[in-house]
């Protein structure tokens, strides 16, 4: 047995699960995403997807991906900085730059290799990164791979924050980044606070707009546009597996920053451009997101049927502001009988524990979609209730 068989042989923690009965990952999916699945010879409720906008089996997004496809070929075979450019590439950033408002724009293969590059690359030694102890595992990595010096705030505690920034040296680059939308809590960043840090302390500012985009602001451009504040963030990162039905990522920023990026961003140089079809797709769903105000309005509208539903039931649901609802359980094992329970009920939630939220939080994560009907959802509100009183998690 060799050196990393012989370190790994012990690692049995899934093992347990599994035993028990409980364990809840890498469930096949059989069908189209939607709000019904299939999965394990059965349909499921879904409220486990990042899909907001519901456009993961929209046909015009299909037939734009079999075009592409039919077109360009299956992948490009090559880096974007040498031979894995496509003239749809440059008209998704092109479109891309115009809806979040800035200069350019630079897309990359995954919305993680967006911060797990451009972070390293934007900020580096004698510079500074703050973040919030909550953002997204991305950009945790990203902030690794810099040289930066690193510190991070209390969740959304902006007297933590700047007590944090008063002992830094007012000319040097310090780069507060932060989640639009925190993705397992479902709040918000308190962005107008962090701008007049900005300002008072001489900073820069890097939003991640993964679950904010297709939810918030103008046709879905993202909380910086909810709150009015494009112009002040330096940095706008998003993602196409979410509202933009593909996958992929992007960052947005003014032409010189972008300039740079383009040729020293690691993730981006050395990484095979994204295929043809996930281009063609994401871009057809920028459209749709724009022409279909409607579907944004649907999103808001089951969101605040379920937020008061689970409210009414008794659930703890935290801060959250978006459809991404938390129901909390504050304890690994439960949290995986509730999955299992809820499974076999017919509705698919997400288990949470750490390190994706913080020791004693641990909960599930009940997602929304612009396509889900008010019957869909007090289906599983019923059901979750139900098991959530089996297990005396709620009166």
């Amino acid at each position: 047995m060799g050196q990393l068989q012989d370190r790994y042989k012990d690692y049995r923690e899934p093992q347990k699960f599994m035993k028990a009965g409980v364990y809840p990952y890498f469930r096949a999916i059989t069908s189209k995403q939607g709000t019904e699945v299939e999965m394990e010879g059965h349909k499921v409720l879904m409220f486990a997807s990042n899909a907001y906008t519901g456009l993961t089996g929209d046909q015009r997004i299909i037939d734009a991906a079999k075009a592409a496809l039919d077109k360009y070929g299956s992948g490009c075979a090559g880096s974007r900085f040498l031979n894995g450019t496509l003239d749809l590439h440059v008209q998704l950033e092109k479109e891309l730059a115009a809806f979040e408002g800035k200069d350019e724009c630079l897309c990359l293969s995954t919305g993680f290799s967006v911060n797990a590059g451009v972070i390293p690359a934007v900020v580096g030694r004698g510079d500074y990164i703050i973040c919030d102890d909550r953002d997204h595992a991305s950009i945790v990595d990203g902030r690794r791979l810099s040289f930066a010096r690193q510190l991070h705030y209390k969740h959304n505690d902006m007297d933590d924050l700047e007590n944090l920034l008063k002992t830094l040296p007012h000319e040097a680059v310090k780069l507060i980044i932060v989640d639009g939308v925190f993705s397992m809590e479902g709040d918000l960043c308190k962005l107008p606070e962090i701008v007049e840090l900005k300002h008072k302390y001489n900073c820069s500012i890097m939003v991640d707009e993964a679950h904010g985009l297709g939810v918030f602001g103008r046709q879905g451009r993202g909380v910086c546009d909810h709150f009015g504040l494009t112009d002040e963030v330096d940095l706008i990162m998003g993602t196409f597996s979410k509202s933009l039905a593909s996958i992929g990522g992007f960052i947005a920023s003014d032409k010189d920053t972008i300039n740079y990026l383009r040729h020293t961003c690691r993730t981006y140089i050395f990484s095979a451009s994204n295929t043809p079809a996930a281009t063609a797709a994401a871009l057809e769903a920028l459209h749709i997101l724009q022409q279909e105000p409607e579907r944004i309005e649907a999103l808001w509208k089951v969101t605040k049927y379920a937020l008061r539903r689970f409210r009414e039931e008794g659930f703890e649901i935290g801060n959250t502001e978006s459809p991404i609802i938390p129901l909390y359980v504050h304890d690994a094992f439960k949290t995986f009988l509730v999955t299992k329970l809820a499974f076999d009920a017919g509705v698919f939630i997400n288990p949470v524990i750490p390190p994706a939220c913080a020791p004693q939080e641990e909960l599930v994560r009940f997602a929304l979609m612009a396509t889900h009907s008010e019957e869909e959802v007090e289906r599983g509100v019923q059901t979750l209730t139900r098991i959530f009183k089996e297990q005396g998690l709620i009166k």
